[in-house]
């Protein structure tokens, strides 16, 4: 059974940084993608970034390009993501969602994710 647990969240001032982390369970190899999304009240959950785990391609939306960084440990089943120059509009409820499918189609959040964890909470705030 594949389980996703997100880490990392908490209170930072504009500008700072946060490392979030997922750690991935139960897939059988490395031919996934794992996708950060986000999540403010009374919006919908909007994808940022995925990475295609055995080819190690990531891909970002312009929302978070040139700050967020994403990257991934196989020797400990884990996907980060460094959060710098955070801004108040980063606030939100972070996911780290899972899906089979190839690096071509890492970034086409509208095709849904597989398998989901739970939220982290961000805040951003001085």
């Amino acid at each position: 059974e594949v389980q996703l647990q997100a880490s990392g969240g908490g209170l930072v001032q504009p500008g700072g940084s946060l490392r979030l982390s997922c750690a991935a369970s139960g897939f059988a190899d490395d031919d996934y993608a794992i996708a950060w999304f986000r999540q403010v009240p009374g919006k919908e959950r909007e994808g940022i970034v995925c990475i295609s785990i055995g080819e190690g391609a990531a891909y970002y939306d312009d929302s978070v390009k040139g700050r967020f960084t994403i990257s991934s440990d196989s020797a400990k089943n884990a996907v980060f993501l460094q959060m710098n120059s955070l801004k108040s509009e980063d606030t939100a409820v972070y996911y780290c969602a899972g899906g089979d499918r190839s690096a071509s189609d890492c970034q086409d959040y509208s095709r849904g994710m597989d398998f989901w964890g739970n939220g982290t909470q961000v805040t951003v705030s001085s």
